[in-house]
């Protein structure tokens, strides 16, 4: 296929996109067909695309390619609610879902650690990723060409594409190991992109958020926070530098979201924590339309037996004797003459839409502060962001004291606080290399390669340069 041409940047005499008739959603769903693509070593602009200078000379339209890019990260891919979704996956691949659908299904390959290079929810994943991620590089090269936008507009709409595209390479980096950094919007280089390693894409991820957080403003382009602000980049950089095992700046960054007092707080009550309007969120995705709660109510929720999933034993067994999160985060369902449990964090619609889908909130930043100081040996510290978390989820001060033992009640914390979550179980007990003593131990099929998932095999046929498999498949 042909490479993607550069447009020219239209001139400051460009009449806007108006007088030609054209709606800002016909604009917009032309930019951003080609984020449609079924291979992201597929992506293609027809000669007709309007990735042109018309979208980024006006602040609607561009904004709304923007926006359009957050659409397709919540109803698709990643960090969907969904079923293609981490919180989803990567709960079942773990040891906190245990699955109840038919073996052809998807979520059986992850709950069997049975997924393959050929496998279509691999190929899925991968390309929604990348898709998103060359929506967000539109954005960018089209902000950075316009000639008529606000430098404010600017420098929000770049720092919010760069915190979009630092968001999905960390997270396909912790998925599937050396990928490949994607950071423009031409064919022919990406069709030829070379795998970096998971520490160089933290490395970029990092500078992509550091960038951001200079010019990002620190109040939300979004009154309801379903726009990155300069929080929002530094809550996840304290995440990257947390896994990067960078306890000092990870501690730092934390700090920097935590001290925001006036936007930034613990909510009131434990059962506000995924209302739309909870102070603790620090970004959420609205649903599609007014009428529904979230994509999480219908992935986790059922009123009698497990439609696909449920709670493993593991999650519930895993609170402690009163534990406000297990009465109200879990549910009992009866059925059948057996007991279930599913997550319940979100609940379903019930003529009156009550809560967003929670991607970056407050508890986990207190954690990651407390897991940093705690490995600098800032004891005291530590364990006062940890018993902030705890008291707010009804529970006595810890009784940990030495260094480790604050580590390892942190690392219990987070995973009772961020179940069923974008997939923190499982990445935290890999980064902690505690992977194959806890899964090995619960899930028959588990394997020390499943680390891992394999690269998609159409991929690795289209572009040689990210080869070599990864290991074990």
């Amino acid at each position: 296929m042909k490479p993607i041409k550069k447009n020219k940047v239209a001139g400051a005499s460009a009449m806007p996109f108006e007088r030609f008739g054209i709606t800002v959603s016909l604009v917009v769903m032309i930019l951003m067909s080609f984020v449609r693509c079924d291979s992201f070593v597929e992506v293609e602009v027809p000669d007709s695309q309007l990735a042109s200078p018309i979208v980024f000379e006006d602040r609607n339209t561009a904004t709304a390619a923007l926006t359009d890019v957050y659409s397709k990260m919540r109803d698709n891919g990643m960090m969907s609610g969904t079923k293609t979704g981490l919180s989803y996956t990567l709960g079942l691949y773990a040891d906190e879902l245990d699955y109840y659908s038919p073996s052809g299904q998807d979520g059986f390959l992850y709950h069997s650690n049975g997924l393959l290079p050929t496998s279509s929810a691999i190929a899925a994943l991968w390309n929604s990723a990348y898709s998103q991620i060359y929506g967000a590089n539109a954005v960018i090269y089209g902000v950075e060409n316009s000639v008529s936008l606000q430098q404010s507009d600017r420098n929000q709409l770049k720092g919010e594409a760069l915190f979009i595209r630092a968001m999905l390479h960390f997270h396909l980096a912790n998925l599937f190991g050396s990928i490949p950094y994607i950071a423009g919007t031409d064919y022919s280089a990406n069709s030829k992109a070379l795998k970096i390693s998971e520490a160089q894409v933290y490395e970029r991820a990092k500078a992509d958020l550091e960038t951001a957080s200079v010019l990002l403003s620190e109040q939300y382009a979004a009154a309801d926070r379903t726009r990155a602000n300069r929080f929002a980049a530094q809550a996840l950089l304290s995440r990257i530098c947390l896994y990067a095992g960078n306890w000092a700046e990870a501690a730092n960054s934390a700090s920097a979201v935590l001290n925001q007092t006036g936007t930034y707080s613990l909510d009131a009550s434990l059962s506000d924590t995924f209302l739309i309007q909870s102070p603790a969120t620090i970004l959420q995705f609205s649903p599609q339309v007014a009428s529904v709660n979230t994509k999480e109510a219908v992935t986790f929720t059922f009123t009698e037996n497990p439609s696909d999933n449920a709670l493993s034993s593991q999650t519930v067994s895993s609170f402690e004797h009163g534990d406000l999160r297990r009465d109200l985060w879990v549910a009992r369902v009866e059925g059948n003459g057996s007991t279930y449990y599913h997550a319940s964090k979100y609940t379903p619609y019930r003529g009156l839409q009550t809560e967003f889908s929670k991607v970056l909130r407050l508890s986990e930043i207190y954690l990651i502060r407390a897991e940093a100081r705690a490995r600098q040996g800032e004891i005291t510290s530590a364990v006062e962001d940890l018993n902030t978390i705890r008291r707010k989820a009804g529970l006595p001060d810890t009784e940990a004291a030495t260094q480790q033992q604050i580590i390892d009640a942190v690392m219990h914390e987070r995973e009772t606080e961020l179940f069923t979550e974008f997939g923190h179980r499982f990445f935290d007990l890999k980064r902690t290399g505690k992977l194959d003593i806890t899964l090995g131990a619960s899930k028959p099929g588990w394997d020390s390669k499943d680390r891992l998932f394999p690269l998609p095999l159409p991929e690795l046929q289209l572009n040689p340069n990210l080869q070599p498999q990864n290991s074990g498949f």
